[in-house]
């Protein structure tokens, strides 16, 4: 159980599906810290954690859609934008601050572009990985979505 709630920090399409909300952070002289706790301000257990770097000028990450996984996505470091698409609502969220997060449930087609030099893009993960739990094509995810 959630010990505290997250609050959307912007005006969604995608309602509950996908938003950006605050972590905790702590200013101090000597260097900032943000926290992430499961079940706290991540609203779920988190199974995985991976992040991507040194993606390479004009390429893209992601491109799927998750059937069951949960996933918070944090800009740790530089900046990257996410689009995210739920077959009836697209938005675009540009990440470039590591206290704010971007929720993203279940059922909604991701990519990731415009990576800054140096970004390091963090996932915070419901589910351990499980290829028959990606959906690559997204004809297949609309599909799904019905």
């Amino acid at each position: 159980m959630m010990k505290s709630s997250m609050t959307p920090i912007n005006n969604s399409s995608l309602g509950s599906k996908g938003y950006i909300f605050d972590l905790p952070k702590h200013v101090d002289p000597r260097g900032n810290l943000t926290v992430a706790e499961q079940l706290i301000n991540i609203p779920f257990e988190v199974a995985r954690v991976y992040w991507t770097y040194d993606v390479p000028s004009g390429e893209s990450r992601g491109g799927h859609a998750h059937r069951t996984c949960k996933e918070v996505i944090v800009a740790v470091s530089g900046s990257f934008d996410v689009t995210l698409d739920d077959g009836k609502h697209k938005q675009t969220f540009h990440l470039n601050h590591p206290y704010q997060a971007l929720y993203v449930g279940t059922s909604v087609w991701r990519t990731l572009d415009d990576f800054s030099s140096g970004a390091v893009c963090l996932v915070l993960a419901s589910e351990l990985f499980d290829e028959d739990e990606y959906i690559y094509e997204y004809d297949e995810f609309l599909k799904f979505t019905e």
